[in-house]
């Protein structure tokens, strides 16, 4: 798998991606299929970000079902979006008290929270799910949603309201294509609606079908219609019986964000986000994109010489990441032969040292760095003691030699049996640099 970068995610089951761009990054916002789940059992959404398409943040999960006193289960597919500075993260929960589906509203100051619940209550409910939220040009808000029906609102300015009552948009075969040998869902929609305008055309892209789901859209002249099937995006298959898409734009390409079953032990209740890059056709249409393990190309490099979040991430075996002591997220869970890949690492004209914040309750280990591989060219070995506690938190530092030029960075962990150490954050020293040396002293 070390040349994989697709699923994004391996640190644990994600589903259902609903990116942001905001500020020169992608976020990402997620469910999280627990482990061993043989039914949609999620309890929290995640978010993730990236400046590169393939090195991604974890930033943990600032929204629960517990954010909303009045949601007793099923923290289904949500979407945020940004608007009068803020950010407002639309979700599908139970309503403890009418046991249906209902839509809530959290609103964070960040994209990556903390979010607390907007309204204390759902801001609809009819039993149905999944929205998608869209600001138009002219500065309406339009809130779409719905499986077995579609729906759609027009969100007030404050985006936590909203005027007239849900309308119902007609689902005709015309509109939404024709499903056959089911009378009671004559057309293709299913669920999971994502909508945006590119060059004056309103798009839906949606799970098609059931079960297994394939992604397919639907284009109209208007925010609110009429709509005109236009074919499949993402044909079935994956290893999950649904599925669930997310478009952007980022840094002059297209990119199709999907879910599926490919992580070990996964399926349809244990799902993992994945990413294509694609390119519209010349008259606006979609390509047929597939599924692969390759994922989007890197856009740029990764800079060694600031400090890296060790939760920044292409590819993670082993490990897990949990709340650090000292702000954000650490990887954690790291045994012997665990490794972190990050991917297009720029060394430039050579690094001298390495420099990582780590802590360890029990002996400690090793952090290998690799060039290439995860048993790649080693240039150098850090040294890990023990310190006391999980989140008893040094600084180690050591040499560095042959990191030159462009190279994907493994951090290999060794060790003795059992737990070894978690580390929160890691830098490089450039060959000269003022900023660290070897051997340099605890922070």
């Amino acid at each position: 798998m070390a040349r994989a970068d697709n699923p994004i995610i391996q640190t644990i089951y994600t589903a259902d991606p609903a990116p942001l761009v905001h500020n020169g990054r992608v976020y990402l916002y997620t469910g999280h299929d627990e482990d061993g789940s043989t039914y949609f059992t999620m309890k929290e959404w995640r978010v993730w970000s990236s400046s590169d398409m393939v090195n991604w943040t974890d930033h943990g999960s600032p929204l629960s079902l517990s954010t909303f006193g009045w949601a007793s289960a099923d923290a289904w597919a949500g979407q945020a979006v940004f608007r009068n500075g803020r950010f407002y993260w639309y979700v599908p929960v139970k309503n403890r008290a009418t046991g249906r589906m209902a839509i809530g509203v959290a609103v964070g100051d960040s994209p990556t929270g903390p979010f607390r619940d907007a309204l204390g209550r759902p801001l609809v409910e009819n039993g149905e799910i999944d929205p998608t939220v869209f600001i138009d040009d002219d500065g309406q808000a339009y809130m779409y949603w719905g499986n077995p029906n579609l729906w759609y609102v027009r969100l007030n300015p404050d985006m936590i309201s909203y005027s007239g009552a849900p309308t119902q948009i007609p689902l005709t075969t015309a509109g939404f294509g024709t499903r056959t040998g089911n009378p009671s869902r004559p057309t293709l929609y299913e669920e999971g609606p994502w909508v945006y305008k590119r060059n004056g055309l309103y798009y839906m892209v949606f799970a098609a079908a059931c079960c297994s789901e394939f992604i397919a859209y639907s284009t109209a002249p208007g925010p609110t219609g009429p709509w005109t099937y236009r074919g499949t995006i993402m044909p079935t298959q994956g290893g999950s019986f649904t599925n669930h898409p997310g478009v952007i734009d980022f840094n002059g390409g297209s990119y199709f964000f999907y879910h599926n079953g490919a992580l070990p032990g996964g399926g349809g209740f244990t799902r993992s986000v994945a990413v294509e890059k694609f390119a519209y056709n010349a008259n606006g249409t979609f390509p047929t994109i597939n599924m692969t393990t390759a994922g989007a190309p890197q856009v740029g490099t990764l800079n060694p010489y600031v400090r890296q979040e060790a939760e920044t991430i292409a590819w993670a075996s082993g490990v897990e990441t949990e709340t650090s002591g000292e702000g954000g997220m650490n990887v954690g869970w790291i045994e012997n032969g665990d490794y972190v890949k990050v991917k297009g690492v720029a060394f430039g004209a050579g690094a001298a040292s390495f420099t990582a914040r780590v802590a360890s309750a029990a002996g400690g280990g090793r952090i290998e760095l690799r060039l290439g591989g995860p048993t790649g060219t080693l240039v150098g070995t850090c040294n890990v003691p023990g310190t006391g506690g999980w989140q008893t938190w040094t600084t180690v530092s050591c040499p560095v030699n042959g990191a030159t030029g462009t190279h994907d960075l493994y951090l290999r962990f060794t060790g003795a049996s059992g737990y070894l150490f978690n580390v929160n954050w890691w830098q490089f020293n450039a060959t000269g640099g003022r900023n660290g040396s070897p051997g340099a002293a605890d922070e």
